[in-house]
């Protein structure tokens, strides 16, 4: 454990980092109006790009190497809190950074706000005074989000009045969300016998969070605050139908603000039984959890008056197409090795569909063998399945698996090191480094595949062969 310097230097490493990405959000963040898409040497090239290069590459660098270099550490939580608030402080008044999505957010909220339905037409079609913030390819797109998120920032329209006004409060809901997951992991980690501090630590000082939650507020954010207080609910007092129930709750919440929570469901209703796993107890206790979780639902469904046109919107989430997602990366891969032959055919929707089955195995089977070991921590595996088996992937999506597998795993490396990249795919601006690397990600990230696919194989028979009857 570092001593008492080393924490110091650790501290204001970290704080030197964000006051570097501030500098680089107000020299050229995510900013109106919509910037060029320009890969990093025409950046560089342009007004103040090798500026805006420099703080962020240096701010991203001393953040990140804060963070990793206490990931074993277990430090003290009041001094977690001061740090990680520290980091926070000059990315809460500086314009949003690595994505535009509260753009969207706010045009839809914007919409809502007006009387309008933001599931049957994009913004652009039903109006929004801040059009031209938006991502061109999100302008005709349907909200993806629940009615709680849509309810959500309908109220911060209404209230901010502004556009400046409006992000500055869905912030402080991703803030909301991010003082959630910083009360409950400890309290996760230490049922699980894990080290809070270490648990706190590589949940919260994680740059992805600093970076994508805080500074670009995205939604995220209250989603895996919401759903780490359910599961610490659900976990904390099994059998007991008022704090399932309100467990459920919590969990229908954060469903109804993004839906790919609702993998946790089946993982928290294990949870909910006391002592092993019988199939009379999980129906007895774990219905409650999806009592809950259902009210929730249907209840923010009722007061948006929106009906269930959210689930339609989920279809245009995958309109992205970029090699950090593995089944849309080895749909490109396929589709290059036809070019030689004069072939043209489109492989990515095929891997896709096939990865989405593959999903529903992984999670059947990861469920089968949550029923009697730790269902939080198989919940965590669930999250990281579903972010490494979905159709899209943007760096924020790593902090849904990343809290709950803080708080929940002995081994961390497998999980830290696909964060650690994440943490540097997005320019200040919100271009995506995988735009300006399509080939060369696709490249790397199929043999990344491959060599996961046969250390997962050779697990399994390692896994096998003890229980495997020997001939005498």
């Amino acid at each position: 454990m570092p001593g008492a310097p080393r924490y110091s230097v650790i501290r204001y490493a970290g704080f030197v980092g964000a006051l570097l990405l501030a500098v680089a959000a107000y020299l050229g963040g995510a900013l109106p109006p919509l910037p060029r898409n320009r890969n990093p040497v025409e950046l560089a090239q342009h007004g103040n790009g090798a500026w805006v290069l420099l703080t962020w590459l240096l701010g991203t660098g001393l953040l990140f190497w804060a963070w990793w270099s206490a990931r074993h550490a277990d430090p003290p939580l009041r001094w977690i809190y001061v740090t990680v608030g520290l980091w926070l402080l000059p990315l809460l008044v500086a314009p949003p950074l690595g994505s535009r999505d509260v753009y969207s957010y706010a045009c839809q909220g914007a919409v809502y706000d007006s009387g309008g339905d933001p599931y049957t037409h994009g913004v652009a079609e039903l109006g929004c005074p801040w059009l031209s913030t938006v991502t061109p390819m999100w302008r005709d797109t349907p909200a993806p989000y629940g009615p709680v998120f849509v309810l959500l920032a309908g109220a911060a329209v209404a209230l901010g009045g502004t556009l400046w006004g409006s992000i500055a409060l869905l912030r402080a809901l991703a803030v909301v969300g991010v003082v959630l997951m910083a009360l409950c992991v400890p309290p996760l980690a230490r049922r699980r016998g894990i080290p809070p501090g270490r648990a706190l630590w590589l949940a919260l000082a994680c740059p992805l969070v600093a970076v994508h939650l805080v500074s670009g507020a995205h939604n995220d954010a209250l989603m895996v605050g919401l759903l780490v207080a359910g599961l610490l609910v659900v976990a904390a007092r099994p059998g007991r139908p008022g704090a399932q129930l309100g467990a459920g709750l919590l969990l229908g919440l954060a469903v109804a603000i993004k839906i790919t929570a609702v993998v946790v469901l089946p993982f928290a209703a294990l949870a909910a039984i006391p002592g092993r796993y019988r199939l009379p107890a999980l129906l007895r206790h774990g219905a409650w959890v999806g009592v809950g979780a259902i009210a929730a639902i249907l209840g923010s469904t009722l007061v948006s008056g929106l009906g269930l046109g959210w689930i339609g919107g989920l279809s245009h989430s995958g309109d992205s197409v970029q090699w950090t997602a593995p089944p849309t990366a080895l749909g490109i891969f396929v589709e290059y090795l036809g070019r030689p032959f004069g072939l043209h055919y489109h492989a990515v929707p095929v891997t896709r569909a096939l990865s989405l089955l593959v999903l529903a195995v992984v999670l059947v089977v990861l469920w089968w063998r949550a029923r009697h070991r730790d269902p939080v921590f198989y919940a965590g595996l669930a999250l990281a399945a579903t972010v490494a088996l979905a159709p899209v992937f943007h760096p924020w999506y790593a902090t849904w698996p990343l809290a709950v597998l803080a708080a929940t795993a002995r081994r961390t490396r497998w999980f830290l090191i696909p964060v650690a990249v994440a943490v540097f795919l997005t320019l200040p601006d919100g271009n995506n480094l995988a735009r300006f690397t399509k080939f060369q990600g696709t490249i790397v990230m199929v043999v990344l595949i491959v060599w996961v696919t046969h250390r997962a194989l050779r697990w399994t028979r390692a896994q096998r062969r003890p229980h495997q009857t020997h001939p005498s």
